[in-house]
């Protein structure tokens, strides 16, 4: 069988979906299955054939003002040719779209299933009904983040968009998701429950999953521990993008109130250090916990190991909707218990009460106060780090995602047979 994956971003260290992505390649590659990759770059040098991580990826160029995306996300003309002698050229079994959202685009999804290829569509987040990240759905700070309108209708989303709002733009989305794409499958129950609130098909959750790593190098973590002067201290981790609505203000008032019981405790943050410095650092230094941060920058390989596996405790406090959290996974695999939000899917990967705890981030006391649960109790720390270890073992192994997508291609294979032949 061959499969082509259709996902924007190609770098594997930049987006755990990605990552993901190509983990699965191996799995069919191992299989005996043939695999490619189509993503989009924005500099033209760029585009052409690469090889990454064994998977052979056909770069096309695309590059135009984002605020333009609810146009062009329905058809990008820059995509058609290179897209159609791909398809015409190694001709798929299945074509497996991940993001498409900016570059690739919806139309992509009609062409593949013009080629006579079976589609399979991921649904990662919330682009298919929604121009951004999903934030207006909680009613913010005047409703404690409690409310659940998660629909959208014109007298939301045209004061939110503004001249970006597009007329149609979800009509024309369901109608490609109906019309060609044969199995159309969610990370989460709950991205599922938001997708059909707004009448999108959903066909089957299929959890994000993780390709189990190896011990942590001691005198890696050794090392890169001394580097940030993690010795002997209590260490709190937030790691991916840093951004207001990943609750990275939030965590810094949860941090003040943290601070008199716990002066030995650190903030991790791992990502980048410019958008902290640009967007937080003054905030923290207005709250008095500046001192209490420690910036590592974008790390990958064996130092992102390093610094999940000095965390004695991991939070993702978003405040949008957070469709998965595979960082969750990430953090679990390190045997460390994370608090996590209660906003999306987070709940269907961290178990309150067992692997760590759900909590809601506008609630700064409480969610604080499921912090220092943790890090008061060093051996609740390590017996709930343990189950989410076990829990990652059981549940969110990459080969349990591979043996269910296997299911949805021939399912999707399947469905084409028998509309082609109508």
């Amino acid at each position: 069988m061959r499969v082509l994956f259709l996902c924007e971003i190609d770098d594997p260290r930049v987006g755990s979906s990605t990552r993901q992505m190509y983990q699965h390649a191996r799995c069919l590659v191992a299989d005996g299955h043939a695999v490619r990759v189509l993503s989009c770059v924005r500099s033209k040098e760029e585009a052409g054939q690469v090889n990454i991580e064994g998977v052979e990826v056909t770069r096309v160029w695309s590059d135009y003002p984002v605020r333009f995306r609810a146009w062009r996300s329905l058809h990008n003309k820059a995509i058609d040719g290179p897209l159609e002698a791909l398809l015409g050229e190694w001709k798929p079994d299945v074509v497996h779209a991940h993001l498409i959202h900016t570059h690739i685009g919806y139309h992509a999804l009609t062409q593949a299933a013009r080629s006579g290829a079976a589609v399979v569509f991921t649904a990662h987040d919330v682009m298919t009904f929604c121009y951004q990240k999903l934030t207006c759905f909680h009613g913010g700070e005047e409703h404690g983040g409690t409310q659940n309108d998660v629909v959208a209708r014109l007298g939301k989303c045209v004061p939110c968009q503004r001249l970006r709002f597009r007329p149609g733009r979800n009509a024309r989305i369901r109608d490609v998701l109906q019309r060609d794409v044969h199995r159309l499958t969610v990370v989460s129950d709950a991205l599922g429950e938001v997708l059909r609130a707004n009448d999108l098909r959903v066909d089957r959750t299929v959890h994000n999953a993780l390709a189990l790593n190896g011990a942590v190098d001691p005198e890696v973590k050794s090392t890169f521990q001394t580097r940030y002067d993690l010795n002997g201290k209590l260490v709190m981790g937030l790691g991916g993008r840093l951004h207001k609505q990943k609750g990275v203000g939030k965590l810094l008032e949860m941090l003040k109130v943290l601070q008199p019981r716990f002066g030995n405790l650190r903030l991790l943050l791992m990502g980048k250090r410019d958008v902290y410095d640009r967007e937080f650092k003054q905030r923290a230094q207005e709250l008095g916990v500046q001192r209490m941060v420690v910036g590592t920058g974008w790390l990958e390989g064996d130092e992102l190991a390093a610094a999940y596996s000095s965390c004695d405790v991991f939070v993702t406090p978003s405040l949008c909707f957070d469709t998965f959290g595979l960082v969750n996974l990430e953090a679990m695999q390190h045997g460390v218990p994370v608090v996590a939000t209660s906003m999306g899917g987070s709940r269907e990967v961290v178990l309150d009460g067992e692997t760590g705890f759900i909590a809601n981030p506008f609630d700064v006391p409480a969610y604080a106060d499921r912090i220092a649960t943790l890090l008061a109790d060093p051996d609740l720390c390590l017996r709930m780090g343990r189950a989410g270890r076990e829990r990652l073992e059981s549940h969110f192994g990459i080969e349990r995602l591979h043996a269910e997508f296997l299911e949805e291609y021939e399912a999707a294979r399947e469905a084409q047979r028998i509309g082609s032949s109508r």
